[in-house]
């Protein structure tokens, strides 16, 4: 069940707890998610989660507000497939941000939603101006009827993993290494619109996709996978993001950006109307070449090197 209000939130009474943002549902946030589905099942309770929309930070502090992975959405869906039952998205509001943090506690987690297990990260800090840290969450869970759980900061071969890490990562191109913290590839989506013709005429046909994402990879060639929601149908692809400078203003200017998709695979069908592309390793740099041809065969290299990439995971 989805809630957007406590008072929606009434089913969820008792539960098993884990609060925050969850923005792209990555490794760290999968081990909590994993921790409470386990502290439900061995005390009888309803798995839960408490999340926030919009972000914090889009209140307090606009300024610092982080572009997002994941709409609200998207992360239920991930947070579902993790096998919690139930989700609080609340709003946040100036008002909710002033909440002390035995305000939040008592209004939240002992009264709203009846938590008898709490588990949070190490690093987790709450109420106004975020006054309380885990300290003090369990003074308080002491005190209003729940049992708090800490869970050590996750890494990745040395690496931290959190949200902000990950959004670093695709924006440098590095999805390779985004996908590892995710535990999935780095995806986005949104619909097919008509580009200017370009491809079909001079270089190789291609997807034009039109997207909303707040986070994108960096300009240049990626290898991906094309998957249309609507049909389930899945193809090996090769993607680009950029300003197409090879053509420079017969494709709108330098300031229009692209992301223009090749199918591996025979598209068999009606073209679909939107896609999902997921990127899974970087091929190069965006660049410009003389003439169409050049660029013809180049995008044909990195064709080849993108079915080494599938047969060598095909093989795995």
């Amino acid at each position: 069940m989805i809630a957007r209000s406590l008072d929606q939130a009434a089913g969820f009474k008792p539960c098993a707890l884990t609060i925050g943002n969850f923005d792209g549902v990555h490794r760290a946030h999968r081990r909590l998610l994993r921790a409470t589905v386990e502290a439900a099942r061995r005390a009888g309770l309803r798995p839960a989660v408490l999340m926030f929309d919009p972000h914090p930070s889009c209140v307090v502090a606009p300024e610092r507000a982080p572009r997002l992975l994941t709409s609200p959405d998207e992360r239920c869906e991930l947070i579902r497939g993790e096998g919690i039952e139930h989700v609080l998205i609340q709003p946040f509001t100036a008002e909710l941000s002033r909440l002390t943090p035995e305000e939040f506690a008592t209004r939240f987690l002992r009264d709203g939603l009846g938590a008898k297990h709490v588990i949070v990260g190490e690093n987790f800090r709450f109420g106004c101006k975020q006054a309380g840290d885990t300290q003090t969450l369990k003074e308080l869970g002491a005190r209003l009827g729940f049992e708090v759980h800490l869970l050590q900061t996750v890494r990745w071969r040395g690496r931290r993993v959190s949200s902000g890490e990950v959004r670093k990562l695709v924006a440098m191109g590095d999805v390779s290494i985004a996908g590892r913290l995710l535990e999935r590839p780095y995806a986005i989506s949104g619909e097919i619109v008509r580009g200017f013709g370009i491809g079909s005429k001079q270089t190789v046909p291609t997807l034009n996709l039109r997207t909303e994402a707040p986070v994108l990879p960096a300009r240049g060639v990626y290898i991906t996978r094309t998957t249309d929601p609507a049909s389930a149908r899945q193809w090996n692809s090769i993607t680009n993001i950029g300003y197409r400078p090879t053509f420079g203003d017969t494709c709108g200017g330098d300031d229009t950006l692209s992301i223009e998709t090749f199918l591996l695979d025979p598209l068999e069908g009606a073209t679909p109307e939107r896609i999902r592309l997921e990127f899974l390793r970087r091929v190069r740099d965006e660049r410009k070449f003389e003439s169409p041809e050049a660029l013809k065969e180049q995008i044909l290299r990195d064709v080849g090197r993108a079915k080494a990439y599938f047969r060598r995971v095909r093989l795995r």
